[in-house]
């Protein structure tokens, strides 16, 4: 098989090494891709926000499958005009990629389907989300509705920090994303994030993982997004994950179907667990980042059969098949990350480390100049091991860390914590 993925960042470096691994996997092509991906794949200089330069590139290249990495090609719909041309493409439709565009249509649909949610209320302008605010107190969630690139939420502990982020809202800091606001209720427990792939009916489970969105050890700092991860994540408990498929991912699969937009990709829940249960924070429709370097991680090869199975509407056939085995990536970010950063800096000491199933270093936000990988984004690298156990793995990833010679960079050595 000849296959593109779509992306540039840790998420798409992770997907092409699981997918090379695969033999049935001939040709493999990235667009735009980064420099760690150059010994895996082709790149390829595409708009991938554009169906017809896609369209085009797959033609050219005999392409049988189409993976698309991030959120914003989805939105566009560009998955809609690859199937209109014939192509497999792996991926929801635009009018299913509104699970993750739009916290209130997200909101409507667990209404529908009675899954179970923060409680919720939508705003077009700033007067009566503070009026509502005032009213309801604090903590309180305020979210920029549309796609803020993980940045548009402020978990608000007191009314005068909630306020402050609905100005920014409406006062564009989020630009179009933040033309409207969902502000919700509260919860607490513990955050976690399952990932279930959909082919419009049947959903197969592939993972679960656990994610630091803070910028600096011990949870503190702005929120970034993330930091790291590992998989699989020990509070999501094998009763909460089919109390999950039954009161929440099912309904809201068949809730899509029902109104004529049915989802096939992957379908990532982030949830709260309190007191063993959970509901839902929020859906992705795509891998999270650095999620996906963890679970790419411990699925190898069979990564592609399940990616092409789900494109195929072929899920209800397949299994996953686990070792008993932890990942865990950890993010070099560039210092001032997620403020402002410089880009540049030249990052040394890759070339000795090792690359296996065990240890693996992927490009998020790097380019090749003159000989030299440098810097060009705010997350740059996820030194990423796997091990019998979540110590192994954490050793693993950050002796990677710790070999990377790179001055302008910046991590969390605490990553895993929760579960170590």
């Amino acid at each position: 098989m000849n296959i593109l993925i779509l992306g540039s960042g840790g998420r798409e470096h992770a997907l092409a090494w699981a997918i090379r691994q695969n033999p049935k996997c001939d040709r493999l092509f990235v667009a735009p891709g980064n420099a760690g991906m150059e010994p895996l794949a082709r790149l390829a200089d595409l708009d991938i926000l554009s169906g017809p330069a896609v369209i085009g590139f797959c033609e050219e290249n005999a392409i049988d499958l189409v993976v698309i990495g991030p959120e914003a090609p989805l939105a566009a719909g560009v998955a809609d005009e690859l199937r209109a041309a014939g192509i497999l493409a792996f991926g929801p439709s635009r009018a299913a990629a509104m699970l993750e565009a739009s916290k209130s249509f997200t909101k409507e649909v667990c209404d529908a389907c009675g899954a179970p949610t923060a409680a919720w209320a939508r705003f077009d302008a700033a007067e009566p989300a503070r009026a509502y605010i005032r009213a309801q107190g604090a903590p309180i969630v305020v979210k920029a509705d549309g796609l803020a690139a993980g940045k548009g939420v402020t978990v608000a502990m007191t009314e005068a920090e909630a306020i402050a982020a609905v100005d920014d809202a409406f006062g564009g800091a989020f630009g179009e994303a933040g033309a409207e606001v969902v502000i919700e209720e509260f919860m607490a427990g513990e955050e976690a994030s399952f990932f279930v792939l959909c082919d419009g009916k049947d959903c197969l489970p592939i993972g679960t993982a656990q994610d630091h969105k803070r910028a600096f050890d011990g949870d503190t700092g702005p929120n970034t997004g993330g930091m790291g991860a590992y998989s699989p994540a020990p509070v999501l408990t094998q009763a909460i994950q089919d109390q999950v498929m039954e009161q929440i991912v099912r309904p809201t699969v068949a809730e899509m179907a029902r109104r004529g937009t049915p989802f096939q990709g992957v379908l990532y829940a982030g949830l709260m667990i309190e007191h063993g249960r959970a509901r839902l924070v929020e859906y992705n429709v795509r891998f999270g980042d650095p999620e996906c370097q963890v679970l790419m991680m411990r699925l190898g090869a069979q990564a592609l059969d399940l990616i092409l199975a789900c494109a195929e509407g072929r899920l209800g056939d397949m299994a996953v098949s686990w070792a008993q085995d932890h990942a865990l990536t950890v993010v070099l970010a560039a210092k001032g990350y997620p403020g402002a950063y410089e880009k540049g800096s030249a990052i040394r000491g890759l070339d000795a480390l090792p690359e296996d199933s065990f240890r693996m270093v992927f490009h998020a936000g790097t380019a090749r100049r003159d000989g030299q990988i440098v810097a060009t984004g705010g997350r740059v690298l996820a030194a990423t091991g796997r091990g019998a156990t979540l110590a192994e793995a954490h050793a693993r990833a950050y002796a990677l860390v710790d070999a990377i010679d790179w001055p302008e960079g910046f991590c969390r050595r605490d990553i895993g914590w929760r579960a170590l």
